[in-house]
Protein backbone atom coordinates (compact mmCIF):
# COMPACT_ATOMS: atom_id res chain seq x y z
CA UNK A 1 0.00 0.00 0.00
CA UNK A 2 1.48 3.83 -0.73
CA UNK A 3 2.42 6.02 2.50
CA UNK A 4 0.18 7.56 3.98
CA UNK A 5 1.90 10.22 4.80
CA UNK A 6 1.33 13.30 2.92
CA UNK A 7 2.11 16.64 3.16
CA UNK A 8 2.80 20.11 1.17
CA UNK A 9 5.50 22.89 1.21
CA UNK A 10 7.53 25.07 -1.06
CA UNK A 11 10.72 26.77 -1.30
CA UNK A 12 13.62 26.04 -3.31
CA UNK A 13 14.55 22.29 -4.46
CA UNK A 14 12.47 19.17 -4.81
CA UNK A 15 10.20 18.04 -1.89
CA UNK A 16 9.39 14.52 -0.35
CA UNK A 17 5.83 13.23 -0.58
CA UNK A 18 5.73 14.43 3.35
CA UNK A 19 6.16 18.21 1.87
CA UNK A 20 9.67 18.00 3.34
CA UNK A 21 12.26 20.37 1.39
CA UNK A 22 15.44 18.28 0.27
CA UNK A 23 17.82 21.46 0.29
CA UNK A 24 16.56 22.98 3.86
CA UNK A 25 17.10 19.29 5.55
CA UNK A 26 20.51 19.40 4.18
CA UNK A 27 21.11 22.40 6.07
CA UNK A 28 20.63 20.92 9.32
CA UNK A 29 23.10 19.71 11.83
CA UNK A 30 22.79 16.51 13.89
CA UNK A 31 22.68 17.42 17.24
CA UNK A 32 23.06 15.19 19.88
CA UNK A 33 20.61 12.50 17.93
CA UNK A 34 23.16 10.21 16.88
CA UNK A 35 25.11 10.15 20.65
CA UNK A 36 21.61 9.34 22.29
CA UNK A 37 21.04 6.68 19.52
CA UNK A 38 24.60 5.22 19.88
CA UNK A 39 24.58 4.73 23.77
CA UNK A 40 21.15 2.57 23.57
CA UNK A 41 22.81 0.01 20.82
CA UNK A 42 26.06 -2.08 20.91
CA UNK A 43 29.72 -0.86 18.99
CA UNK A 44 29.19 -2.16 15.66
CA UNK A 45 25.73 -3.36 15.48
CA UNK A 46 23.54 -2.90 12.27
CA UNK A 47 20.68 -0.17 12.00
CA UNK A 48 17.66 -0.17 10.01
CA UNK A 49 17.00 3.48 9.88
CA UNK A 50 13.43 4.24 8.72
CA UNK A 51 12.79 7.89 6.62
CA UNK A 52 16.28 8.29 6.92
CA UNK A 53 15.98 11.66 4.54
CA UNK A 54 19.52 13.33 3.30
CA UNK A 55 21.63 11.39 5.68
CA UNK A 56 21.69 14.04 8.70
CA UNK A 57 21.75 11.16 11.44
CA UNK A 58 23.10 8.24 9.58
CA UNK A 59 26.33 9.63 8.59
CA UNK A 60 26.82 10.47 12.21
CA UNK A 61 25.86 6.60 12.92
CA UNK A 62 28.27 5.71 9.97
CA UNK A 63 31.30 7.73 11.35
CA UNK A 64 30.49 5.79 14.98
CA UNK A 65 31.15 2.19 13.40
CA UNK A 66 27.46 1.28 12.49
CA UNK A 67 26.36 -0.27 9.48
CA UNK A 68 23.13 1.28 8.42
CA UNK A 69 20.64 0.25 5.69
CA UNK A 70 18.65 3.99 5.15
CA UNK A 71 15.09 3.84 3.76
CA UNK A 72 13.18 6.84 2.54
CA UNK A 73 10.36 7.10 -0.83
CA UNK A 74 12.47 10.00 -2.07
CA UNK A 75 14.96 9.51 -4.24
CA UNK A 76 15.95 13.05 -3.76
CA UNK A 77 17.00 12.63 -0.30
CA UNK A 78 18.65 8.99 -0.78
CA UNK A 79 21.06 11.02 -3.58
CA UNK A 80 22.53 12.64 -0.51
CA UNK A 81 23.41 9.62 1.29
CA UNK A 82 26.91 7.82 1.21
CA UNK A 83 28.23 5.17 3.06
CA UNK A 84 25.19 3.11 4.24
CA UNK A 85 22.71 0.48 1.51
CA UNK A 86 20.01 2.77 0.51
CA UNK A 87 16.60 1.46 -0.32
CA UNK A 88 13.88 3.67 -1.92
CA UNK A 89 10.32 2.16 -0.48
CA UNK A 90 7.21 3.50 1.51
CA UNK A 91 7.88 2.10 5.07
CA UNK A 92 4.30 0.75 5.47
CA UNK A 93 5.57 -2.09 2.37
CA UNK A 94 8.96 -2.74 3.33
CA UNK A 95 10.14 -6.04 3.58
CA UNK A 96 13.80 -6.41 3.37
CA UNK A 97 13.80 -10.19 4.53
CA UNK A 98 16.36 -9.44 7.11
CA UNK A 99 16.67 -8.52 10.91
CA UNK A 100 18.60 -5.48 12.34
CA UNK A 101 20.15 -4.82 16.07
CA UNK A 102 18.31 -1.91 15.55
CA UNK A 103 15.35 -0.19 13.96
CA UNK A 104 15.13 3.16 14.06
CA UNK A 105 11.75 5.19 13.59
CA UNK A 106 12.87 8.99 13.69
CA UNK A 107 11.19 12.70 12.55
CA UNK A 108 8.37 12.01 14.84
CA UNK A 109 6.98 9.97 12.09
CA UNK A 110 4.80 8.18 15.04
CA UNK A 111 2.70 11.13 15.19
CA UNK A 112 0.92 9.96 12.09
CA UNK A 113 -2.19 10.96 12.55
CA UNK A 114 -4.58 7.82 12.83
CA UNK A 115 -4.25 4.98 14.80
CA UNK A 116 -3.70 2.63 11.48
CA UNK A 117 -0.82 4.49 10.17
CA UNK A 118 0.50 4.08 13.32
CA UNK A 119 0.28 0.60 13.93
CA UNK A 120 1.73 0.10 10.45
CA UNK A 121 4.47 2.02 10.61
CA UNK A 122 5.66 -0.09 13.84
CA UNK A 123 4.59 -3.08 12.39
CA UNK A 124 7.60 -2.50 9.64
CA UNK A 125 9.89 -1.97 12.82
CA UNK A 126 8.67 -5.35 14.26
CA UNK A 127 9.10 -7.30 11.67
CA UNK A 128 12.78 -6.04 10.96
CA UNK A 129 13.67 -6.52 14.69
CA UNK A 130 16.70 -9.26 15.79
CA UNK A 131 15.11 -11.04 18.62
CA UNK A 132 17.25 -9.49 21.17
CA UNK A 133 17.08 -5.77 19.32
CA UNK A 134 15.81 -2.55 19.95
CA UNK A 135 13.04 -0.11 18.14
CA UNK A 136 14.06 3.56 19.19
CA UNK A 137 11.13 6.09 18.20
CA UNK A 138 11.40 9.55 17.83
CA UNK A 139 7.89 11.44 19.52
CA UNK A 140 7.33 15.02 19.90
CA UNK A 141 7.63 16.39 23.41
CA UNK A 142 4.24 15.06 25.87
CA UNK A 143 3.49 19.10 26.12
CA UNK A 144 3.92 19.60 22.21
CA UNK A 145 1.87 21.74 20.37
CA UNK A 146 0.31 22.61 23.81
CA UNK A 147 1.09 26.45 24.46
CA UNK A 148 2.19 27.67 21.22
CA UNK A 149 0.58 29.88 19.18
CA UNK A 150 0.29 30.54 15.17
CA UNK A 151 2.86 33.33 14.93
CA UNK A 152 5.77 32.88 17.44
CA UNK A 153 8.89 32.15 16.51
CA UNK A 154 11.29 29.76 17.37
CA UNK A 155 15.26 30.30 16.58
CA UNK A 156 17.96 27.11 16.57
CA UNK A 157 21.27 27.05 15.82
CA UNK A 158 20.50 26.46 12.13
CA UNK A 159 16.84 28.26 11.16
CA UNK A 160 14.08 30.64 12.61
CA UNK A 161 10.98 28.73 12.61
CA UNK A 162 8.36 30.79 12.48
CA UNK A 163 4.37 28.81 12.99
CA UNK A 164 1.91 30.52 9.82
CA UNK A 165 -0.88 28.28 10.60
CA UNK A 166 -2.45 26.06 13.38
CA UNK A 167 -4.97 24.35 13.70
CA UNK A 168 -6.53 21.65 16.00
CA UNK A 169 -9.62 19.35 14.60
CA UNK A 170 -10.33 16.86 17.22
CA UNK A 171 -7.22 14.80 18.21
CA UNK A 172 -5.41 15.84 14.70
CA UNK A 173 -3.43 19.42 14.90
CA UNK A 174 -2.38 20.80 11.38
CA UNK A 175 0.66 23.31 10.90
CA UNK A 176 2.24 25.32 8.66
CA UNK A 177 6.10 26.00 9.52
CA UNK A 178 7.97 28.76 7.99
CA UNK A 179 11.89 27.77 8.10
CA UNK A 180 14.18 30.43 7.23
CA UNK A 181 17.93 29.88 6.86
CA UNK A 182 21.04 32.36 5.77
CA UNK A 183 20.60 30.90 2.15
CA UNK A 184 16.85 30.78 1.97
CA UNK A 185 12.99 30.28 3.14
CA UNK A 186 10.64 26.90 3.13
CA UNK A 187 7.37 26.14 4.16
CA UNK A 188 5.82 22.95 5.58
CA UNK A 189 2.24 22.28 6.07
CA UNK A 190 1.06 19.29 7.67
CA UNK A 191 -1.10 16.90 10.09
CA UNK A 192 -0.08 15.33 12.98
CA UNK A 193 -1.96 13.74 16.24
CA UNK A 194 -0.41 14.87 19.56
CA UNK A 195 0.21 11.47 21.16
CA UNK A 196 -0.34 10.55 25.57
CA UNK A 197 1.57 7.67 26.90
CA UNK A 198 -1.81 5.74 26.27
CA UNK A 199 -1.65 6.00 22.82
CA UNK A 200 1.85 5.28 22.65
CA UNK A 201 1.35 1.63 24.15
CA UNK A 202 -1.61 0.78 21.92
CA UNK A 203 0.35 1.79 19.01
CA UNK A 204 3.40 -0.27 20.22
CA UNK A 205 0.93 -3.13 21.34
CA UNK A 206 -0.23 -3.36 17.97
CA UNK A 207 2.57 -4.25 16.81
CA UNK A 208 4.11 -6.85 19.37
CA UNK A 209 6.10 -4.33 20.81
CA UNK A 210 6.33 -2.98 24.51
CA UNK A 211 7.76 0.22 25.90
CA UNK A 212 11.02 -0.63 27.40
CA UNK A 213 12.61 2.57 28.70
CA UNK A 214 12.87 6.14 27.52
CA UNK A 215 16.41 7.17 26.69
CA UNK A 216 16.28 11.18 27.40
CA UNK A 217 15.36 13.53 30.14
CA UNK A 218 12.73 14.76 27.21
CA UNK A 219 10.85 11.51 27.24
CA UNK A 220 11.30 12.27 22.99
CA UNK A 221 13.50 9.10 22.44
CA UNK A 222 11.20 6.22 22.99
CA UNK A 223 13.41 2.25 23.25
CA UNK A 224 11.05 -0.56 22.65
CA UNK A 225 11.32 -3.83 22.60
CA UNK A 226 9.60 -7.50 20.97
CA UNK A 227 6.92 -8.26 23.56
Amino acid sequence: MPTTIRNSGSGPGPRTLDGCSVAFWKQLRPGSEPATIAAAIPPGGTILELGAGVGRITHPLLALGYRVTAVDNSPEMLAEITGARTVLSDIEDLDLGRRFDAVLLGSCLIHAPGFEARRDLLAACRRHLAPDGVVLIQQHREDFPGAVRQGQSFPSEDTVDHIDALRRDGPRVHMTLRHETAVGTWTHSFTFEPLDRGKVDAALAAADLRLDRFLDPARTWILARAC
